[in-house]
């Protein structure tokens, strides 16, 4: 078993966060991929445990103007032949469901999701997701769900929040953040705060406080789950 994970990641400020810090803990290498830098994506993941696409700026929808969009969405043909664990986490999330077929549009009254909100399981997801879970959120932009996935959380304004295709799953939210990427993240572009369905940055700070211990015992669940072991239990 390999004990790298690859990390596909969108700027040269952007950090794996809380996810990477988990990974490596459980004794997984961790690899950055930075496409729209000029670094390649493999050809195979044979030398690979896993991949995770993060989040960006830009949309799923950008590959007519930007060429590692296209990229990387044409590149999610490799864990899907190869059967190796994947998670997009926002903007790779919705690349995946791009790549199986299905549409990532913005909400149809222009809500946001900018913030702490709750996701619930559905009856399908509940082996990977509580019945209510706060996540932090930050995008403009959904997908649907591919009609050879299964949904297995839900939100209010955008109602499909995760989905998972064999050992591939889309997350709409942002479990990687941490205390420190919130703060970054909220105290900057400012007139994000204004657009519908967004929350104050001071709601932020307060539900982060809230609901942080709670997504970190998920997330430490989740990425065993994921991964089928973690790696010093698979060892053994």
């Amino acid at each position: 078993m390999s004990e790298t994970i690859l990390l596909i990641m969108h700027q040269a400020s952007s950090n794996p966060g809380r996810v990477g810090a988990m990974l490596a803990a459980k004794g997984y290498r961790l690899e950055a991929c930075r496409v729209p830098l000029g670094d390649r994506l493999p050809e195979s993941l044979d030398d690979y445990a896993g991949a995770v696409i993060y989040g960006g700026p830009m949309s799923a929808n950008d590959d007519d103007s930007l060429a590692f969009i296209a990229e990387e969405l044409a590149w999610l043909e490799v864990p899907l032949r190869e059967n190796k664990p994947f998670l997009g986490l926002c903007l790779g999330g919705q690349l995946l469901a791009r790549f199986l077929g299905a549409a990532v549009t913005a909400h149809e009254a222009g809500m946001h999701e900018i913030g702490y909100y709750p996701v619930r399981a559905t009856a399908a997801g509940r082996g990977w997701y509580p019945d209510e879970q706060w996540f932090y959120h930050w995008h403009g932009e959904g997908f649907d769900v591919p009609a050879c996935a299964e949904l297995l959380a839900t939100g209010q304004f955008f109602p499909n929040q995760a989905f998972r295709y064999g050992r591939a799953h889309a997350i709409q939210f942002h479990p990687e953040i941490t205390g420190e990427m919130m703060l970054r993240w909220s105290r900057g572009p400012v007139h994000r705060m204004v657009m519908p369905g967004a929350k104050p940055t001071e709601s932020h700070v307060r539900d982060h406080a809230l609901h942080d211990a709670g997504i970190t015992r998920w997330l430490d669940r989740f990425l065993d789950d994921w991964l089928e072991a973690p790696l010093a239990q698979a060892a053994e």
